[in-house]
């Protein structure tokens, strides 16, 4: 007869779909990773006193869920620039201070949050519903709406689970579940719409070519007309392809000349770590750039600038610290 495997070795096989909840509602990578490894350290310490009332799921979506809004009571409600006022003419002497990494929603690899399963529905879901724009719609939400429109909606729970797992009734998680719906129907991003296309290898292939020759002209022309950019932790964002052009060609923004690209994903989206020439020798780490694309071709770019605890951030997505020349 075949063991059970160790309890630490079943409450790890629940970490990656974990992160993705706890990052849905924190908005923060970090926040997520940090969340995830409290509930299985309580659920840990409480596995004795877990009597299996209810699935070990269940348990410790009820552990995660309590952590997220207890550690949404010490943060502020993460944003993206967008949110934080009109897009900027493309002129450096614009852009600003720099903001602190609370301030942002940040990105989170799919490695450690997509679903493992590569059943196209699971996989369409996952994409739109881990979408750095949807992940900040949520952020508007009180924490227990949040969890109540996660839980129903994302993962499919039938509403009497979530009102059990929320000491809450059937009534009470539908009346909430309204409310979000409300709340997040009335929110009109000023941002390019329509669903996301699958990754385009092709495309990709001449992004990264156009970035690292950088070849701005070419680079422009496969961004949609209304593409948009952002470069947390600085507030200011551009709209437009030729608006993004003319920026990159800005002294500041020019350093990333001779840039490198490595590939890897975020947010259901192609992502590649930036690495810019260090002057002592080789390649540093800049920025994780995370496009959306739609309609063939890039919609939106978001370079989330290594500043933000730059070792942890490229360590999060498996990147190298450093390139070799």
């Amino acid at each position: 007869m075949r063991e059970a495997p160790p309890a630490e070795e079943v409450l790890e096989a629940y970490r990656r779909e974990l992160t993705g909840f706890c990052y849905r509602m924190l908005g923060s990578g970090f926040e997520a990773e940090d969340a995830v490894q409290e509930t299985l350290v309580r659920a840990w310490r409480n596995l004795e006193g877990f009597e299996g009332r209810s699935s070990v799921r269940s348990w410790l979506y009820r552990i995660a869920t309590n952590v997220c809004i207890d550690m949404h009571r010490h943060v502020q409600r993460r944003a993206r620039p967008m949110e934080m006022g009109l897009a900027s003419p493309p002129e450096e002497s614009l852009l600003g201070p720099t903001l602190p990494e609370t301030t942002w929603v940040t990105p989170v690899p799919d490695a450690r949050a997509a679903p493992e399963g590569q059943d196209p529905a699971d996989v369409t879901v996952y994409r739109e519903s881990i979408r750095l724009a949807f992940v900040t719609a949520l952020q508007h939400l009180p924490p227990r709406q949040r969890a109540a429109l996660i839980l129903c909606e994302v993962l499919r729970w039938p509403a009497a689970e979530v009102a059990e797992l929320l000491d809450s009734s059937v009534a009470s998680v539908n009346s909430a579940l309204q409310r979000a719906r409300a709340t997040l129907g009335a929110r009109e991003d000023d941002l390019p719409s329509g669903p996301l296309d699958a990754p385009d290898a092709e495309l990709l292939e001449r992004y990264v070519r156009a970035f690292e020759a950088y070849d701005i002209e070419g680079l422009v022309s496969l961004l949609r007309d209304d593409a948009v950019q952002s470069m947390p932790p600085f507030a200011l964002w551009l709209r437009g392809a030729r608006n993004i052009g003319r920026w990159m060609l800005q002294p500041g923004p020019s350093g990333c000349r001779n840039s490198r690209l490595l590939p890897t994903s975020a947010n259901g989206s192609p992502a590649f770590g930036q690495y810019r020439p260090d002057p002592a020798g080789g390649y540093s780490p800049w920025a994780i750039q995370v496009l959306e694309i739609s309609d063939t071709k890039i919609a939106q770019m978001s370079f989330f600038l290594a500043m933000l605890e730059p070792e942890r951030l490229f360590a999060d997505f498996g990147l190298p610290l450093h390139l070799e020349g």
